[in-house]
This record gives C-alpha cells, sequence and structure tokens, in this order.
C-alpha cells in the first residue's frame, strides 16, 4: 500500500459524512407513501409540468447573463468593469465542454434540485484556477473531519479528469465551490425545495394518471351494471366475459332487464382543473416565481409586464445571482480589490416608451450622460460631447443658496381708514 494510499485511508476513517445530506428521492412526500413504496424522485418529480417550468425558467434566465462581469473598485471607490489575465480566462471559458451559458445553467439545474451546487476547482502549475466542473451532487459526500475542517468525498467524473476505474478522491474545502441553500438540517447541506411540494406533485401525478385512464375508456366514469332480480352463475359468467372483452367507443347491450349507474366522478364533480392549478400554484410558490411568468393566463391585477419581471427578479432571481457571484469571488481567491457581479440589468426589456421616458428623466437629472443613456438602453454609439452630464443653469448647489442673505421681507402696507359717510 502507498504512502499516498495509506494518508488517504487514514483520513477517511477520521472523517464524518454530514448527516442529511441530500439523495434523489423524498421518502415521505406524502403521508404514507414511505410505506407504500411510492417516494419521490428527481426523474418523477420533473415530469411534472409545474416543477420543470419552474425549475428550466430559473436555469435559463440566470444563464442569460453570462458570463458574470469582472469589477475592479478605482480610487474614488466605484466599481468598474475590468479584465484581468488571472481570473478572466475562466470567466469567459469555464471548461472545454461548456460555455459560460450552459455552465450557469446547470449550476442552477443542481441548485433548484438538490439545493445543492458542488463545483471543482482545476489549477495550473501557478495554482490559479483554469477550469471548473459542476459534479453531480449526488456523487458528493460532504465530510466534516474532528477540528472542524471540511472535505469533500468525490466519486469518478470523467469530464472532471477523474476517471471511472479511480477510486472515491477526498479533496479539502479549498478545492470545491459549495452553493447551497434551505440549510435547515445543517449549514453544509441544502434542502431541495421538493421536499416542500412533494405532496402537491404526488397529487397531481395522481389526478394525471385517473385523467389518462378515464380518457382511454371513452371519457365516462367507471359504472356498474344492476339486475332487477338475482341473475343464475351461468349468466352472470356470460356478462363479466362479455363486459371484459368491451372496448372503448363500441355499443353495450344490457340484457335481463339491466340498468347501468355511474360509481365514478367526472372531471366537472372532481374539480380536476382547479386542483392542477392549486398544485400548480403551490409549486411557484415554494419556488419564488409569480405564477404570472409561468403561466401567461394568469395576469397580475395591476396587468404590468414590468412590475411582474421586477417582482419575479427581485424574489426569484436575484438570490441565486448573488449567492453564484459571492461563490465564484471567494471560489477564485479575488484580492479585495475586485468583485464578480452579474447584469441583471439585461433581464428587463422595457417597452419602447417607458424606455425613452426614462432616458429622459435620468439624462435631465444628471444622473447618466447622453452617451450612457444611449448605450445602456438603446445599443446606439457615442455622439461627441455626450459624454459629459448636463444640468441647467438654475440650479445651484444647496451649500450656495444656504450661505446667501435671505432678501428682507417688505413691511405691510399702511391702509387709511375709512371716513364714515354722514347723512345729509
Amino acid at each position: 500500500m502507498g504512502l499516498l494510499t495509506t494518508v488517504r485511508t487514514r483520513l477517511a476513517a477520521m472523517l464524518s459524512p454530514v448527516a442529511g445530506a441530500w439523495w434523489p428521492v423524498v421518502r415521505e412526500p406524502y403521508t404514507g407513501a414511505w410505506q407504500n413504496n411510492e417516494p419521490l424522485t428527481t426523474e418523477s418529480a420533473l415530469a411534472n409540468p409545474s416543477v420543470f417550468g419552474c425549475v428550466s425558467r430559473i436555469a435559463q434566465d440566470l444563464s442569460k447573463i453570462a458570463p458574470p462581469l469582472l469589477l475592479e473598485r478605482g480610487a474614488t471607490g466605484f466599481w468598474t468593469e475590468t479584465t484581468n489575465p488571472a481570473y478572466s480566462p475562466v470567466l469567459r471559458r469555464p471548461n472545454h465542454y461548456q460555455s459560460p451559458q450552459q455552465f450557469v445553467e446547470q449550476w442552477g439545474f443542481s441548485k433548484l434540485l438538490c439545493g445543492n451546487t458542488y463545483v471543482l476547482k482545476e489549477r495550473d502549475e501557478r495554482g490559479v484556477v483554469k477550469r471548473l466542473h459542476v459534479l453531480n451532487p449526488a456523487r458528493v459526500k460532504v465530510l466534516v473531519a474532528p477540528d472542524g475542517s471540511v472535505y469533500y468525498e468525490l466519486q469518478p467524473n470523467e469530464l472532471a479528469g477523474m476517471p471511472a476505474a479511480a477510486v472515491p478522491v477526498v479533496v479539502p474545502q479549498r478545492e470545491i465551490i459549495h452553493d447551497r441553500w434551505n440549510c435547515i438540517d445543517h449549514p453544509l447541506c441544502g434542502i431541495s425545495p421538493l421536499y416542500a411540494i412533494g405532496g402537491a406533485v404526488a397529487q397531481a401525478q395522481a389526478i394525471q394518471s385517473s385523467s389518462t385512464t378515464y380518457f382511454a375508456k371513452g371519457g365516462r366514469p367507471a359504472g356498474m351494471l344492476v339486475a332487477p332480480t338475482k341473475l343464475d352463475p351461468q349468466t352472470a359468467e356470460r356478462i363479466k366475459a362479455t363486459l371484459a372483452n368491451f372496448k372503448s367507443g363500441e355499443i353495450m347491450v344490457a340484457d335481463q332487464g339491466m340498468t347501468y349507474h355511474d360509481i365514478g366522478g367526472s372531471a366537472v364533480d372532481s374539480a380536476l382543473i382547479a386542483q392542477l392549478g392549486w398544485s400548480e400554484e403551490k409549486v411557484c410558490e415554494v419556488f419564488g416565481m409569480p405564477i404570472s411568468i409561468l403561466n401567461s393566463s394568469k395576469q397580475p391585477p395591476y396587468a404590468n409586464a414590468e412590475a411582474s419581471q421586477l417582482q419575479y427578479k427581485a424574489q426569484c432571481l436575484e438570490p441565486h445571482l448573488v449567492s453564484i457571484a459571492a461563490c465564484l469571488s471567494e471560489g477564485l481567491d479575488l484580492p479585495p480589490y475586485l468583485m464578480i457581479e452579474f447584469d441583471d440589468t439585461l433581464l428587463i426589456w422595457m417597452d419602447t416608451a417607458t424606455r425613452v421616458n426614462a432616458a429622459k428623466v435620468a439624462i435631465s437629472s444628471g444622473a447618466v450622460s447622453p452617451n450612457e443613456a444611449r448605450d445602456e438602453w438603446f445599443g446606439l454609439g457615442p455622439v461627441p460631447g455626450g459624454e459629459t452630464p448636463y444640468l441647467q443653469q438654475q440650479n445651484w448647489p444647496l451649500s450656495t443658496l444656504a450661505g446667501r442673505t435671505p432678501p428682507a421681507v417688505p413691511a405691510a402696507p399702511t391702509v387709511a381708514p375709512l371716513e364714515e359717510e354722514v347723512a345729509p
């Protein structure tokens, strides 16, 4: 046994796995599911249109603004976009098989479905990170040493440079970027939102399965034939054999004076559409997505597309964008004067009239220069003289106005009293 193998074996024996680490199975999506052997897996959850729509929409919107920006803090304290030979290449191309958009999208899928995203760093000879690999969360185990230091056990991954024939590798925390949310049981263990919507998803799946069976039988509820008198065994067996071979769409003729009675509810009676709508609302609620984003037929009362998009960005996307940027900044070991940030303004596309009015107000207030407004809101090139913000001449600083002597208030004019008229 080699020295490295011996060290790994002794180290692994000292490490304790984190209890409650994510496994892509919800054992108890509803009461009694475990006893009935009906767990909720990631694959079965994604078969639900609402879950798939929420997860794919959020992950795709996160990828829209990739790659993130590298910002540098200047002498004045303001952050401006910059480039750096040590950090910019990995942001533009995280690895050899994914674009920045695909990388961020996979990051989002892993976090949304599993509650955890594990990213393995690959360094060059200088120790600088040159590639980033998003790992399968089900093949990563979080370990904690007796002194509190954190390690990660990684299963083989060919794309990340770990061949399939290799044994699991234990790496220290500095080699992994771990983004997680809903850390309820342990600070190193995120929990998937599927735990909260397991019952709603299971209910929707049962409704869809029942609806498929219902329409496969011709769109009629189940029923039974009732005879006015007791049937002899031969007649009962003949009727059962006839019904067993009965196909949807055929005409059934009942003899012996039998009548047909429904014993199942129709789609209207069971409020099928309302129940599916409730499941859709709960899925959107857990993921933090306004339902109008997922289902365009359910618009908010204010019927303002921009306000709905702002709500979606603030409540649903912004927490993930901030977390990804912070994890990348820390994971790439950026110096204090550098920072990673996403340009989330690209997520809000205002209509033409709103965009023009916003640019007009920003320019007239001196907040931006005409060239900045042309580039930021209209994608147009600069014009001569448009690089400086302007204000009107009559605007004065408050300090100047405060130092001026206030004008004297003129005295009120005196009015002579009216003489009383004397009657002749």
